[in-house]
Formats: C-alpha cells, sequence, structure tokens
C-alpha cells in the first residue's frame, strides 16, 4: 500500500469505516511506516481535543421568547357545540386506520434505507475493486482486445453472460476481462482504456426487473456511472472526466441496444 492510498483511507479506519481486509492492509502499512502512523496518531489527538472541548452553544431563553412573540399565533380550531356520544366503532375504526397508515409510513421508510444501504455497499465495492485493480497488478486475467475473445472466458466464471463490446475504434481501447468481487459474489469486470485512464466496467445480476436508471456519482476521486440493462446492472468507474466516461456508457449502451456485443 502506498502513502496515498494510506492517506484516503485512514480516516475511513477512524470512523470504523473499511472492511477487515482493508483495514489489516492498512494496519500493516502503518506499522511499517512513521510518516503514516504520526498522522493517524494527529488526527486520532485532533477527535479526542474536539470531543473533549464544551464547543455546544445553547441560545439564551430571552432569544426564543422573541421568538414565540413574533410567530403568528395558532388559530382556534372549531367546534360545534352539540355534543356527542363517543362511537366505538368509529374510534376502532379510525385507529386501525391510523395504525395501518403509521404501518405503511414506516415500511416505506425502512425500504428506502435498506436501498440506500445495498446502493452504497455496491459503491463500495466497486471503488475497492477499482483500486484493487490498479494497484494490485491484477487488471485483467484475461488480456485481449478481441470481444470474441474475452466474452466467452466468463463462461463458468460468472452467473451472468456479460456484454463485451469493441469501441476501439471510438477511442475506448477493450484491454480484457477479470474475475473480481461485489457485494460478495463473483463480477464480471470488462477492462477499457481512453489513453492513460483505466475504465472497469462491472456487470452483475439486477435484483429486480426496472426501468434503466442512469445515475452518476463521485466516490474518492473517481466518477462511477450505473444503469440496469437486460436485467443486469452494469457499473463503470474511472478518474476519466464525467464527460468522457458519460460518452463511453453511452456508446457501450448503445452497441448493446444494436445487438453488437461479443
Amino acid at each position: 500500500m502506498t502513502h496515498e492510498e494510506a492517506e484516503m483511507l485512514v480516516h475511513a479506519l477512524l470512523d470504523g469505516e473499511l472492511d477487515a481486509g482493508h483495514a489489516r492492509e492498512l494496519e500493516a502499512h502503518l506499522e511499517g511506516c512513521p510518516r503514516c502512523s504520526a498522522q493517524l496518531a494527529a488526527f486520532r489527538d485532533l477527535r479526542q481535543a474536539i470531543a473533549a472541548a464544551d464547543l455546544r452553544l445553547a441560545a439564551p431563553a430571552a432569544l426564543r421568547q422573541r421568538i414565540e412573540k413574533a410567530l403568528p399565533a395558532p388559530a382556534a380550531a372549531w367546534r360545534p357545540s352539540v355534543k356527542r356520544e363517543p362511537n366505538r366503532r368509529g374510534f376502532l375504526t379510525g385507529f386501525a386506520f391510523g395504525t395501518a397508515l403509521s404501518a405503511a409510513a414506516a415500511a416505506v421508510v425502512v425500504v428506502g434505507v435498506f436501498r440506500s444501504d445495498e446502493n452504497q455497499r455496491l459503491l463500495d465495492d466497486v471503488v475497492s475493486a477499482h483500486l484493487r485493480s490498479l494497484h494490485g497488478e491484477h487488471l485483467t486475467d484475461v488480456l485481449s482486445g478481441d470481444q470474441h475473445t474475452v466474452k466467452p472466458w466468463f463462461n463458468g466464471r460468472v452467473d451472468v453472460a456479460p456484454p463485451v463490446v469493441d469501441l476501439t475504434a471510438k477511442g475506448f481501447t477493450l484491454l480484457g476481462g477479470r474475475l473480481d468481487y461485489v457485494e460478495g459474489k463473483p463480477a464480471a469486470a470488462i477492462v477499457y482504456r481512453r489513453r492513460t485512464h483505466v475504465i472497469n466496467l462491472f456487470v452483475v445480476p439486477a435484483a429486480a426487473a426496472g426501468p434503466r436508471q442512469w445515475r452518476m456519482e463521485t466516490a474518492q476521486g473517481f466518477n462511477v456511472y450505473r444503469w440496469r440493462a437486460n436485467g443486469l446492472n452494469v457499473v463503470a468507474i474511472s478518474d476519466l472526466n464525467a464527460e468522457e466516461l458519460h460518452e463511453f456508457c453511452e456508446k457501450f449502451e448503445a452497441n448493446i441496444s444494436a445487438g453488437s456485443v461479443g
């Protein structure tokens, strides 16, 4: 692990956000690197100093009173003068409806949280896999610019038939492919190059059918595009600028739609 990689990961180590593999790799680097160890110690001292300092500012009571006076008075609710006997059936019906509505709202929130967590795990795994390929001298398992060589290499190694497109004529050179892991499952990684920039294109099965949802994000200095196509989740990641990476994804998708795949 280089100093630059360690500096990117040291904050994640402090926050407990690293997976076990990266944590062990970073800790092994720290043991033999005084520079990075000193940086980690400085960050820990700074965190302790901030936690120990009384930085919370309490607003004075007079400010609350002035704000409450400035707010308009709540309108009085109109109520009929006729008294009614409580209706037990109506009460129970209203209670049941409110409970069902609350349960439905809670379910929506929970599903949203799960989906957000799943998306974040996918993004984290893709970034980690991309970094491993760049610094671990394991960019490709099959080194070939021939799509008809790369595509069949994945047979029996992954659970999908990844589309492999030759975009050399469009300025994106096919380098080959490799077996990688995303979300703990085997994933096809198809590797391209644009000038000096490496593009890793990961293909994994989509959890559910749905519309093609383009999504662009930035993570640890990399641009990430992901979308769904033909029951597959496709994720492209590179330090290439966002415009050119989007161009790559559009050309790749256009070839899939046209059936020009290996």
